[in-house]
């Protein structure tokens, strides 16, 4: 604390210091003095948050879009369903404005028009990423769905079972597997774009680095943490997803 608040006060004055001592006086501010690095962590809970929030929405309206736009497509020639249409043609828009809109943009449409009045942005932020994620999802469980063989839904079909339990419990584990990877990344994708929140108020790991770049005038540090911060997550997200795609190849040898 001592040699921090002498070589600090060698560096307001101008004198020259040699690096590591700027590099000490730098990283203290950054980190360690008024216990900075509690902001950074109180801020990792929220992007975590944020992004299980954003994660269980996109989920679920990638389930739920894939399953309408692949029963669409799977319709047996003359027989069209016009209710299942019109959700599909609802879908298919929802798709394609979401994946032709910057990410960017979306927030802030979110979070300075549609909820002007909110004032909780973090959850304004999680909603529009998994509104945005949804696309991205349903794209990719639909390509796992009409990928496998069309012989795999007339087996469930000739064993008596409807369409539903039929892409429930014989379809779907199978496509599960293969887009489990590109469903590692698009969620691996989700946990950084947790960053953009900031762009509307959102509180998490930049907004964390802001606020003490404000304090220190020192730009270097807070944002090398933030991004070393979520390399950590991501490393152990994708750890835990090796070990997930690991388990699913042993039962299959099983």
């Amino acid at each position: 604390m001592e040699l921090y608040l002498q070589w600090k006060e060698l560096m307001r004055s101008g004198a020259d210091v040699a690096f590591w001592q700027s590099f000490y006086v730098k990283f203290y501010q950054a980190f360690i003095e008024a216990d900075r690095w509690k902001q950074y962590l109180s801020r990792v809970g929220t992007t975590l948050l944020v992004t299980a929030i954003a994660l269980a929405i996109g989920v679920l309206l990638g389930v739920i879009v894939a399953s309408v736009r692949t029963a669409h497509a799977q319709q047996r020639p003359g027989r069209h369903n016009p209710i299942l249409g019109l959700f599909n043609a609802i879908f298919n828009v929802y798709v394609t404005v979401i994946r032709g809109t910057p990410m960017m943009v979306q927030l802030l449409i979110m979070g300075l028009v549609i909820f002007k009045t909110s004032n909780n942005y973090t959850m304004v932020g999680a909603l529009t990423l998994g509104i945005n994620s949804g696309a991205y999802v349903s794209e990719i469980i639909r390509g796992g769905l009409m990928s496998l063989d069309a012989g795999q839904m007339e087996a469930g079909r000739s064993l008596g079972l409807g369409y539903l339990p039929t892409m429930i419990y014989i379809v779907v584990p199978q496509a599960f597997k293969a887009i489990l990877p590109a469903l590692g990344n698009e969620f691996i994708v989700l946990l950084k774009d947790t960053s953009l929140i900031n762009v509307i108020g959102g509180k998490e790991l930049v907004y964390a680095a802001q606020g003490v770049m404000s304090r220190t005038y020192e730009q270097m540090f807070p944002l090398f943490g933030v991004a070393a911060i979520y390399l950590v997550l991501v490393i152990i997200f994708t750890w835990l997803l090796g070990l997930l795609e690991r388990r699913l190849r042993k039962s299959d040898r099983r």
